[in-house]
C-alpha cells in the first residue's frame, strides 16, 4: 500500500495560486523540511526501509515512502511528495531507482532545492542533492543504502551515518535507527530536534499490506525524538513476539507461544499486558502454578486484570474448570492452606 497523502494535505504543502497558462509554481510556495535520512535494503531479507529525523513537526507524514517489493524513497529539503508517490509508481513499473529519479528531476520545475534518496527492490540506489539545498548539505551512497542530509550544523553527517550503518548489526530497522543516532552524534540539524520516523516493509509484496508493513513508527513532536523512537522500536519488537505467540496458540503450539511471550516480556518486563497473556498461555498449557504466580504479580499492580479472567473463560480463550478458574481469579488473595 502506497503511503499517499490526502489531497487536502498536498494542497496545504503545495498551495496552488491562480496561474496563467504555462506558469509554474515558484519555490516560495513549497514548505522546507531540512533534515537527515537514510534509505536502505537488507540483502538477506529483501526488506526495504526509510528513517528520518528533522526539526519539523510530523516529518513522517512527508518524507518517508516505501512499498513492499518496489522500493523506498526519502524526499526532503523543499519537500515535493510527488517524488515519493511517483517514485514508487515508476519503480513499481520496472524502472531502476536511478531512472525514476532522473525522470522526476527532469520534470521538476525547481529541482535545485530538492534532496531525494531512492532505492529499488534490487538494491539499486539513487540520490540527488540540488545546488540550492542549504549547507551543510550532501549525500553518500553505499551498497544497498543511501544517506542524505541538509542544513546540518557541520560537515561529515552523511559519512558518520554510512560508517555506522555498514557496521551495525540486527534487523534493518535497528540499523536504520543506528544511522540516525550517528547523524545526531555528529552534530545533526542546525536547528535541533523535533520529529522522526521509521518505516520498513517486506522485500516481497504479499497482497496483504498490513503484513507487508513491518515497522511504521512516527514521533510527531518530542524533545528527544530518536530516544523515543528507540523506545517505540523496542516495544514494536516485543509486540511482534506477542503476535507470533498468538499465532502459535492458534496452531495449538503452546510451547512456541510460551517462548514468544517470554521473549516479549524480556524486552518490556514492566508491561502488564504482556505478562497477562503470558500467564493465560501458561494456564492453557496446564502450568497452573506458574500462571497463578504471574497472575498474582499482575493483580498487585492492577486489579482490573482480575475482572477479565472470567470473561476470557466465557469466551473460550481461557481453558479452566471452575476450580482452576477460581484459583486464577483469586491469585494473590488465597494463602497456602486456605480452602479453595
Amino acid at each position: 500500500m502506497r503511503n499517499v497523502l490526502p489531497a487536502f494535505l498536498i494542497m496545504f504543502i503545495f498551495p496552488l495560486p491562480a496561474m496563467a497558462a504555462g506558469e509554474v509554481l515558484t519555490v516560495s510556495t513549497i514548505r522546507p523540511v531540512h533534515t537527515y535520512s537514510i534509505v536502505a535494503r537488507d540483502p538477506a531479507s529483501g526488506q526495504l526501509g526509510v528513517a528520518v529525523q528533522s526539526h519539523w513537526f510530523s516529518v513522517g507524514a512527508l518524507i518517508p515512502w516505501a512499498e513492499a517489493g518496489t522500493g523506498a524513497v526519502a524526499t526532503q529539503s523543499f519537500v515535493d511528495v510527488r517524488y515519493g508517490v511517483s517514485g514508487l509508481e515508476l519503480m513499481g513499473e520496472g524502472m531502476t531507482a536511478q531512472a525514476a529519479l532522473d525522470r522526476l528531476v527532469r520534470e521538476d520545475p525547481n529541482p535545485e532545492v530538492r534532496q531525494v534518496g531512492m532505492i529499488d527492490a534490487r538494491g539499486n540506489v539513487a540520490t540527488y542533492t540540488g545546488a540550492d539545498c542549504i549547507q551543510f548539505a550532501g549525500h553518500l551512497q553505499g551498497e544497498n543504502f543511501s544517506v542524505q542530509s541538509n542544513l546540518m550544523i557541520k560537515e561529515g553527517v552523511p559519512e558518520a551515518m554510512a560508517a555506522v550503518f555498514k557496521q551495525a548489526r540486527g534487523s534493518l530497522a535497528e540499523r536504520l535507527l543506528a544511522a540516525l543516532e550517528a547523524a545526531q552524534a555528529a552534530g545533526g540539524d542546525l536547528r535541533g530536534k523535533q520529529s522522526a520516523a521509521l518505516l520498513v516493509v517486506s522485500g516481497q509484496a504479499t497482497g496483504r499490506p498490513w503484513q507487508d508493513r513491518i515497522v511504521d513508527l512516527h514521533i510527531e513532536d518530542h524533545p528527544a525524538p530518536l530516544q523515543e523512537l528507540r523506545r517505540l522500536l523496542n516495544l514494536n519488537t516485543a509486540y511482534e513476539h506477542m503476535n507470533r505467540g498468538d499465532h502459535a496458540l492458534e496452531n495449538n503450539d503452546v510451547a512456541g507461544a510460551l517462548a514468544e511471550y517470554g521473549k516479549a516480556q524480556a524486552l518490556v518486563p514492566d508491561n502488564l499486558e504482556m505478562k497477562f497473556w503470558h500467564a493465560v498461555a501458561l494456564a492453557n498449557a496446564g502450568k497452573q502454578e506458574a500462571a497463578i504466580s504471574l497472575f498474582a504479580t499482575i493483580f498487585r499492580h492492577d486489579e482490573r486484570w482480575r475482572i477479565l479472567l472470567p470473561r476470557l473463560a466465557e469466551a473460550g480463550l481461557l481453558t479452566a474448570d471452575p476450580a482452576a478458574l477460581n484459583r486464577f481469579v483469586n491469585a494473590g488473595l488465597i494463602t497456602e492452606g486456605s480452602s479453595q
